[in-house]
């Protein structure tokens, strides 16, 4: 019922396939593989992006989109560093740098392929665009 078990679980590494996304900071960048949820796609469109990153709690950065994200037909986050969310219910999109726990209202919208060890040192305002 609108899950597809086809793909292999490998999938993740094969990232030259995949939609990517970069994010700068300073002379920084960190770049996620985005999945194909429909939420990672209203990301993706919106692009690209100056927005202000805000720390919160003790594992994660964050900022607001504009508008919302069309959370439809998208995986939900189910932990670990390095991963890109959404949390529908207060509209943010989350940079997580450690673990977390799981949230019927987060979403996730990619994985990490570098510069996981940036995502703490965020402020101020990034740049987000889509990868070449």
């Amino acid at each position: 019922m609108g899950y597809s078990f086809s793909e292999e679980p490998n999938d993740r590494d094969d990232t030259a396939s995949q939609r990517q996304i970069s994010v700068r900071i300073d002379d920084n960048t960190i770049v996620y593989a985005l999945n194909d949820g429909s939420a990672a796609d209203s990301l993706y469109e919106m692009l690209p992006l100056s927005v202000e990153v805000e720390d919160y709690s003790t594992n994660e950065k964050i900022f607001y989109p504009e508008e919302g994200l069309d959370t439809s037909n998208s995986p939900l986050a189910q932990g670990g560093s390095g991963t890109l969310a959404y949390y529908e219910p207060w509209g943010d999109v989350v940079f997580f740098y450690g673990e977390y726990n799981e949230n019927p209202g987060l979403f996730e919208l990619g994985q990490i392929v570098s510069g996981e060890e940036l995502i703490n040192q965020m402020s101020g305002t990034i740049t987000i665009e889509i990868a070449e």
